[in-house]
């Protein structure tokens, strides 16, 4: 057992409370990992703001992280003890139906546990103060030592910044996911983006690599607009400056429309607006943003009748543990951007700042 400091969520809408915690060791094909560096995510928030009906407390939370491994169960043969790896919320098994389906990258061998805020055999390695602490997402990256399936995780080069490809875990490869292997985005052609936060800029990285020539970012902080053209947007909008509503304003920019959009906001009214400023016939709008829960998407049919397609991704439709060390090598040969998506570094008790810092839009 290893005693370490982690971040823990005693209850919804509480910041996050430093404590130290115990790691229990790996049970077979479970891998614990010595976590270097973690992100913050609006999606750790969510679930912190008590609106996630899967959300169990007390919790570690993190998803976005990076670290070494520390010791292996018995039956893990993917990765060992020195192992440079990121943890994954979305797994690969590669014998489910879904990993065989080369159509989907949602694994869902431990889907059912992994939503109950356990570990495969349905119980957890965390306790603090006597008290069992629930994993999030299969990953818990809030804590300086973590357990997670042998299925969880993608060893990636040794080489690597961690406190940069941390971000590959999960809001980078979402966006950039969307615009390439969801969206399939063709040179040449026009898009939109609407929310210029992480997984926005990401997207507009993938729509600029596939070719694309004009890249429309859609937000209402404007000071978001400037990173956004560092990034590849040709032009950026904000909707609180016209009297028309948005998608007619990008029908009338575009000459009748966007052949991609994305959603990046978890908005159902934003997501009606990205498909109805796509084009007739053939235009195609990715829903990327996590609406809340029982929340619904309403558009006339005709909208699809006429040729538009509504999709939606998940980590960016990668299978995990095959993608994400390619995604590191492609960073490393400085083919994709991370390092200008890292706004702050704090150290690791500073956490709740850093979920100030994201609230705020900095």
């Amino acid at each position: 057992v290893i005693k370490c400091k982690a971040a823990v969520a005693w209850e919804a809408g509480k910041p996050l409370s430093l404590e130290e915690v115990e790691v229990a060791p790996p049970k077979a094909h479970e891998v614990r990992i010595k976590i270097v560096a973690t992100a913050v995510c609006h999606t750790d928030a969510y679930t912190l703001s008590g609106a996630d009906p899967e959300g169990c407390f007390p919790v570690i939370l993190g998803h976005e992280g990076a670290g070494v491994v520390e010791s292996v169960g018995e039956g893990v043969t993917k990765v060992k003890p020195g192992d440079t790896v990121i943890p994954l919320y979305i797994p690969q098994c590669g014998e489910c139906k879904f990993c065989k389906n080369p159509k989907t990258n949602l694994c869902q061998k431990i889907r059912i546990t992994q939503g109950k805020g356990l570990m495969p055999d349905g119980t957890s390695r965390f306790t603090c103060k006597g008290k069992q602490i629930y994993h999030f997402m299969g990953t818990s990256t809030f804590s300086e030592y973590t357990v997670v399936a042998d299925i969880s995780v993608a060893k990636i080069d040794a080489a690597a910044p961690l406190d940069k490809v941390c971000l590959l875990g999960c809001g980078i490869s979402t966006g950039y996911g969307a615009a390439v292997n969801t969206a399939k985005v063709e040179p040449g052609s026009t898009c939109a983006v609407f929310g210029l936060g992480g997984v926005g800029l990401a997207v507009i990285m993938g729509c600029k690599i596939a070719g694309a020539s004009r890249i429309i970012g859609i937000d209402l902080n404007k000071e978001k607009y400037a990173k956004a053209k560092e990034f590849g947007a040709t032009e950026c909008i904000s909707p609180q400056d016209f009297k028309k509503p948005i998608q007619e304003v990008l029908v009338e920019m575009t000459d009748g429309g966007v052949d991609y959009s994305f959603e990046c906001i978890g908005n159902v009214g934003v997501m009606r607006a990205a498909l109805e400023a796509c084009h007739k016939g053939w235009g195609v709008s990715v829903i990327v943003g996590v609406a809340a829960a029982g929340q619904e998407i309403s558009t006339r049919p005709f909208q699809l009748v006429t040729g538009r397609t509504w999709k939606g991704t998940a980590f960016g439709g990668w299978k995990s543990v095959d993608s994400v060390p390619k995604l590191v090598t492609e960073y490393m040969s400085k083919k994709i951007k991370v390092d200008e998506f890292v706004t702050h570094t704090l150290p690791f008790d500073k956490i709740n700042e850093a979920f100030e810092l994201m609230h705020t839009g900095k």
